[in-house]
């Protein structure tokens, strides 16, 4: 079911909103900082479905309701009870919701507006772009519980920081404000509070006035070439350059500039 240009969905622990191409999504358990469940996660994987569905939608706002937190993290009353077997499950649970974002063939941006602990910082890490709020706290804290971070954040704060610094920061649950995760890398900008969500919506219409399938391919190259040994990706990257120049959007673009108008592309 594809997301509808209505003013939400309804979702128990979400709100859903769509602003023209842009989707914004924003985790809703005030009661809790926004902690993630089991059902939190299974509704935020339905939502990301729906999104990567709707050829209406283009971009994807990940947040947090209220003022206060992002995602604080999974809900440790559900973690509390587990056994082995559980904790592994909720982990991959976990992992594939995330996984489903940063796989993501359209853009999705993080707007970190608090907290963002545990899961909650994985989750931002799963978005190809972080933008963060001045009272935003990122961090993973587990090891302070007795456990790790199990959604991905010893396997993808290291590719984006580097081992040295992520494993600081994971060995000594330490957590980094605003302007230091900004200066560390961890997020990309940090905004005033009030004109977060603002900047994180412009930021998404200036990605979608571009070539929709150059944006694809440049997400997949990033992507995928991240995987792969650096020559791997270069042929990698090199095939979907020349995948591209059979598409009338890549000489609609080369086009336009020569004839110094606006680009009118097609995604095809």
């Amino acid at each position: 079911m594809p997301l509808t240009p209505t003013p939400s969905l309804t979702f128990r622990n979400l709100l859903v909103e769509a602003r023209g191409p842009v989707t914004v999504l924003s985790v809703n358990r005030p009661g809790v900082l926004n902690a993630l469940n089991r059902e939190t996660l299974g509704e935020i994987e339905d939502c990301v479905r729906r999104f990567l569905e709707d050829d209406a939608q283009g971009a994807l706002i990940v947040t947090g309701a209220g003022e206060k937190s992002f995602v604080s993290g999974a809900d440790i009353a559900e973690l509390a009870v587990l056994d082995p077997r559980g904790a592994e499950a909720i982990s991959r649970l976990g992992q594939r919701v995330v996984a489903a974002i940063a796989g993501s063939p359209k853009p999705v941006i993080a707007a970190v507006n608090g907290y963002a602990f545990g899961g909650g910082c994985e989750l931002a890490l799963a978005c190809h772009i972080r933008l963060a709020s001045e009272n935003a706290v990122l961090g993973l804290p587990e090891v302070s519980l007795g456990i790790i971070p199990g959604y991905g954040g010893t396997q993808r704060l290291p590719r984006l920081i580097g081992p040295g610094r992520a494993l600081e920061l994971i060995l000594s649950g330490r957590r980094v404000k605003a302007d230091e995760a900004e200066r560390i890398g961890l997020v990309n900008r940090v905004v005033p509070r009030e004109q977060l969500l603002a900047e994180a919506e412009a930021l998404a219409l200036s990605i979608l006035k571009n070539g929709p399938l150059a944006v694809e391919a440049a997400l997949e190259a990033v992507q995928r070439g991240l995987e792969l040994p650096l020559d791997e990706g270069l042929r990698f990257e090199s095939g979907r350059f020349g995948i591209l120049a059979a598409s009338q959007d890549m000489h609609e673009g080369l086009n336009a500039f020569l004839e110094k108008r606006p680009a009118k592309f097609q995604r095809r």
